[in-house]
């Protein structure tokens, strides 16, 4: 087997499914913690969310839905469960602190759907998969953070759930190179295509959805 890291999947590997008839556009988690320094969550992703922005609107001019995930606990956390008690930064999720409100720029519109949850995917333990079905939904466009988690957990379980899916690049982000590079690699192997801002906004220019 090769050692190139390419040319070991190729032909393998890597099958382009292409963009649905009906998209959604997901973004995941971004809040104030992943760009305050003082934050042990910071993971200087401001690059993301400008990308992520800028697909929002192509989104809305489209009139394709925008649904927003976050992450909130109880006070008490006795709705985290074993990822709470593992990942110790998800403390800034507890409901009320600032650190897990929106982040600058990103407020959502009145006709945005918000999806509140306290695990990895956005779809486990919430009603996002049949809402998106009852709204004849076939396909979703991915963005937010952090690509190793909860963007990885959500494109799984997108794909399982019968969504052609789509991440895009450059709207997604993580604490580290090497962990974001290589779970993009993986997803577009095997349960995703990855693709970059561009090439979204350019689809996202030919689609017109009732609102």
């Amino acid at each position: 087997m090769s050692d190139d890291l390419t040319a070991n999947y190729a032909g393998v590997y890597g099958t382009k499914v292409g963009f649905g008839r009906r998209p959604a556009l997901l973004m995941i988690d971004f809040c104030q913690g992943y760009f305050d320094p003082a934050c042990d969550l910071y993971s200087g992703v401001e690059d993301a969310l400008a990308s992520a922005l800028r697909v929002r609107a192509a989104a809305r001019a489209a009139g394709v839905p925008v649904i927003l995930t976050n992450v909130v606990y109880h006070p008490s956390a006795i709705d985290g469960g074993r990822f709470y008690e593992k990942a110790a930064p998800l403390r800034h999720f507890l409901k009320g602190n600032p650190m897990g409100a929106w982040p600058e720029g990103l407020t959502p519109e009145p006709d945005e759907l918000v999806i509140s949850k306290q695990y990895p995917s956005a779809f486990f333990g919430t009603s996002l998969a049949s809402t998106l079905t009852a709204m004849g939904i076939d396909s979703v466009l991915l963005t937010g953070l952090t690509t190793s988690g909860c963007i990885r957990a959500s494109c799984v379980d997108a794909m399982s759930h019968g969504f052609r899916t789509t991440v895009v690049a450059d709207a997604c982000g993580d604490r580290h190179a090497a962990p974001h590079e290589a779970n993009l690699f993986d997803m577009n192997a095997k349960y995703a295509d990855v693709v970059g801002e561009d090439d979204v906004v350019a689809f996202l220019g030919g689609v017109a959805q009732p609102r």
